[in-house]
């Protein structure tokens, strides 16, 4: 990436900047965090970065009768603090989760309140500073930071789902508007995973998803690939997370676990189909707490009729859509992430257009 000149400091005036953030709160648009003040200007620089009429609708939820256009996604990514140049990544992720089925129903008003979880591959990673590696899952990366926010204040601003209100969270998820994470390529064994949802290899694209929650799976005590299959298997088939007959949930390697099975000769869709055939609970594990039953609207109930040592199989199916993965983070320590997600991977990426200019560090 090659660094330009930051523009030259200008005077501010912080009584000015102070009134015009307590503004954006008095107004109801913030998601409790201060906000970038949208001026024309600057919103303008955003739609200036893509080939989108600014009336153009993207999203809609028909139940509510609310939409939301090109025009207020920008707004709502100024808000959220991205720089014009985030904006193509903020659309290609809002059309990637709109392909999530439950986003564009319920989800969002979910008593379980998940939470997006963008994987963005290709060049824009390096062109906008959108980490990759260590700590990828937590703060201090700009662009990682707000682009998940911008989906969060269009959901609150332009859709009106807000907490107390359309939101039904019952307890909500803790950064539910913070994961975005770039695909570590350069560590990876594997393609990228926008190539298994259809985008050609070196591409920007972004991958996204609905998700319950994330469980770390801290390993670095076998190099058997079994043996740590086995603990993901263990991890991923916890009875808490059985709500209905079958369940999604995914993997976000760390580069040392991926590494690791692709030296033994597999391949990521060998690792999917070791764990699908493997993540369940036999009938008398799920007795134990009430779940070994399926009613006829596939929800789980307590039965205590069925042979106890029948495997209930957690995958309904064997491809990505019901267990996306992906590499990120250093490699520096044998700890993955399993991903609960709400409703599954649409298995399909959605290129990033346009074109992004780096302007010196996006960090």
């Amino acid at each position: 990436m090659t660094a330009v000149q930051a523009p030259p400091a200008v005077d501010a005036d912080p009584d000015a900047a102070r009134a015009a953030i307590e503004h954006c709160y008095a107004q109801g648009w913030s998601d409790g965090l201060p906000l970038v003040p949208a001026t024309r200007t600057l919103v303008d620089e955003f739609l200036a970065t893509v080939d989108r009429a600014p009336d153009e609708v993207i999203g809609e939820l028909p139940h509510l009768h609310r939409t939301v256009t090109v025009e207020l996604a920008a707004i709502n990514a100024a808000m959220a603090g991205c720089r014009p140049e985030y904006f193509p990544v903020v659309l290609a992720a809002w059309a990637a989760i709109q392909r999530d089925r439950s986003a564009t129903g319920g989800g969002w008003q979910s008593t379980s309140g998940p939470s997006p979880l963008l994987v963005v591959n290709g060049p824009v990673r390096a062109e906008l500073g959108i980490n990759s590696a260590g700590g990828v899952f937590g703060p201090g990366f700009r662009a990682n930071s707000t682009i998940p926010r911008a989906l969060g204040l269009i959901v609150r601003n332009a859709f009106g789902v807000v907490p107390h209100g359309f939101e039904q969270a019952t307890q909500g998820l803790p950064g539910r508007w913070q994961v975005c994470l770039g695909e570590n390529e350069e560590e990876s064994p594997w393609e990228p995973m926008s190539v298994e949802g259809g985008v050609p290899a070196g591409t920007s694209a972004v991958s996204a998803m609905l998700t319950r929650t994330v469980e770390y799976v801290d390993n670095r005590h076998t190099a058997d690939p079994e043996q740590l299959l086995g603990d993901f298997a263990d991890t991923i088939s916890r009875s808490g997370a059985l709500i209905f007959a079958h369940a999604p949930a995914g993997i976000v390697f760390c580069p040392e676990h991926a590494q690791l099975l692709a030296g033994a000769g597999m391949s990521r869709a060998d690792v999917r189909a070791w764990l699908v055939e493997r993540c369940g609970r036999t009938k008398a594990d799920l007795a134990r707490v009430g779940k070994d039953g399926v009613g006829g609207n596939g929800v789980r109930f307590a039965d205590g009729t069925t042979e106890p040592d029948t495997f209930d199989q957690l995958f309904a199916a064997a491809g990505p859509e019901v267990l996306p993965i992906a590499v990120a983070g250093a490699r520096n320590a044998g700890i993955s992430m399993v991903v609960r997600v709400f409703s599954g991977w649409s298995a399909s990426s959605v290129p990033v257009e346009g074109t992004t200019t780096a302007r010196g560090s996006a960090a």
